[in-house]
């Protein structure tokens, strides 16, 4: 059985102007239930506190951060009033990303209902990431021994812009990105990969391209884990996507994803990361389906 990070603290605190989208947090876990894709027990509540090591972002950034003492600067760039709830929300959420993984080494998939903080960089916080969860459990997974070469698939419609600079002298991490090309971040550090799509990409042109790039991309870098950044911003209705993908699209993206990641035998930790479409049923439903393909596959 897989297993799902999930904690209440995941919904709160969070700014007013970015309560909607945070509201899926709250409700994907009751549909996922309500609709029979899973059950209570497949839910976890990640560790609380440091259990783990934060690394990979500089010491100056953590002590600021955990002292609640960012400059405005900072905070204005994270998005959020900094609170030490928040970075215990934070803290938790990145907990959650690391033990999914390791228990996705088992059982092959693992869910984080959050996560995705790929805007976070080593030494500052950005776009309402603050730590990034990613490349705390990546790291986390080398340095145990448990992993000897990640894939982190993002293809959530905004560039991975803290992941790939925090990755960029690694080899052990190859970063992966297919995101709008004219959309956030205005500057995108290089990704090991990256496809930038114009403006209202269609289902058959987003899918043509991530069936040449995967495979091969698999084939060539042997990953033994991957992550997947399973954000539902590329459908058309997204207020901030600017893809025009359908809910068939993105399904049939997660599809692909999960069936060559079985098919190559590399276990696949997965978070939620952005969806903003005005309708939140239309949220709620892209989310449930990729929990449903993987119940199917990995049941």
């Amino acid at each position: 059985m897989f297993k799902i990070a999930w904690h209440p603290v995941y919904v709160h605190p969070v700014p007013e102007n970015h309560r909607f989208p945070m509201l899926k947090y709250e409700l994907l876990p009751q549909q996922l239930v309500r609709s029979g894709i899973v059950t209570q027990e497949h839910f976890f509540e990640p560790s609380e506190g440091l259990n783990y090591d934060l690394g990979i972002h500089c010491a100056d950034y953590l002590s600021r951060l955990f002292d609640v003492n960012l400059s405005p600067k900072e905070e204005r760039a994270s998005g959020f009033k900094q609170s030490k709830t928040l970075v215990e929300r934070e803290v938790r959420i990145t907990n959650g990303t690391i033990e999914a993984a390791v228990s996705a080494l088992d059982v092959g998939v693992a869910f984080n209902i959050a996560g995705g903080t790929h805007h976070a960089f080593r030494d500052r916080p950005e776009g309402f990431c603050l730590i990034n969860d990613q490349a705390v459990a990546a790291t986390h997974l080398l340095n145990e021994g448990l992993a000897s070469k990640i894939l982190i698939i993002d293809l959530d419609v905004h560039h991975g812009n803290g992941t790939a600079a925090i990755f960029k002298h690694d080899p052990r991490v190859f970063t992966f990105s297919m995101h709008g090309a004219k959309n956030y971040p205005a500057h995108k550090p290089k990704s090991d990969l990256d496809i930038p799509l114009p403006d209202d990409t269609t289902d058959e042109e987003y899918l043509s391209r991530l069936e040449k790039t995967l495979p091969e991309l698999l084939e060539k870098e042997k990953p033994d884990f991957a992550f997947f950044l399973a954000g539902v911003d590329i459908l058309k209705e997204d207020k901030l996507g600017r893809l025009a993908l359908t809910l068939e699209g993105c399904k049939r993206r997660d599809e692909m994803v999960f069936t060559l990641c079985k098919e190559h035998h590399i276990p696949v930790m997965v978070t939620m990361g952005g969806g903003y479409s005005p309708d939140i049923r239309l949220i709620l439903e892209a989310h449930c389906n990729t929990f449903r393909i993987a119940a199917d596959l990995f049941h």
